[in-house]
């Protein structure tokens, strides 16, 4: 069953990691699929090929989201180029960790506007098409390190703190319109940058998961399908942890 047949998705930061296996994922269920890249040409350019072949149309656009002029020109290619925006997942993010005494302004501030700024950025651009429609659905990707926090993170923990307060704040100023906004809080999920840690590093943090294993992108994208999808209509404002219950 294809749950968002039909539907024109936007994926922020799509050419590796969480949100490479977000838009395959999107794909497999029927979604059109826009996606955007900045520093890794290569992947970002290989992934239409591998989206266009599940059956569906896909574009990638070579776009900075936390540049809120890029972001704007990127929401109004996207609606020229595809008819519609039904999705958007903001998931473009970078980490820069420090601990505080050690952390300069720039990596702070880097941090705040691609992880934070860029929500915005998308956010307020897509608003336009998604309000003429009357409908959509925005993800925001979160973090379990946005709840509860983290030495060493706290720039990228204040970002994806605030993305948090972010969706709260949009899915009540645009539920009206019949548009949703929700995030997700992944966990410790086996990505090209947790594959960097030592092993006994990965063995401690899996011992401390209630499910006692890394989260894979196949378990954070899922949630994202069921975010994007007519299953989740009623739902809206909420953090969905995908953490093997970390957080409980």
């Amino acid at each position: 069953m294809k749950l968002l047949e039909g539907k024109i998705a936007l994926i922020t930061g799509a050419s590796k990691g969480i949100g490479r296996g977000i838009a395959l994922k999107f794909a497999q269920h029927g979604a059109h699929v826009a996606y955007t890249y900045l520093s890794s040409v290569e992947q970002g350019t290989a992934l239409e090929r591998e989206l266009t072949a599940l059956g569906v149309k896909a574009k990638g656009y070579r776009s900075d989201a936390s540049d809120f002029k890029q972001a704007e020109e990127l929401i109004n290619s996207i609606v020229a180029d595809f008819g519609a925006l039904d999705v958007v997942v903001n998931n473009a993010g970078i980490t820069r960790d420090g601990l505080l005494m050690r952390m300069s302004e720039e990596n702070w501030d880097e941090v705040l506007r691609v992880n934070l700024k860029s929500v915005f950025n998308i956010t307020k651009a897509a608003q336009r098409p998604m309000l003429k429609q009357r409908r959509g659905s925005i993800i925001n990707m979160s973090s379990v390190v946005g709840i509860q926090g983290n030495a060493g993170q706290s720039n990228y923990a204040a970002s994806k703190a605030g993305m948090i307060g972010f969706t709260k704040s949009i899915a009540i100023e645009l539920g009206s319109r019949n548009i949703r906004c929700n995030a997700i809080a992944p966990g410790f999920i086996e990505t090209e940058m947790t594959g960097t840690l030592p092993p006994e590093v990965v063995q401690k943090w899996q011992e401390e998961i209630p499910l006692k294993r890394m989260g894979t992108v196949d378990d954070v994208a899922n949630v994202a399908v069921f975010l994007a999808s007519d299953l989740s209509a009623y739902v809206s404002g909420q953090v969905i942890h995908a953490d093997g219950g970390m957080l409980t």
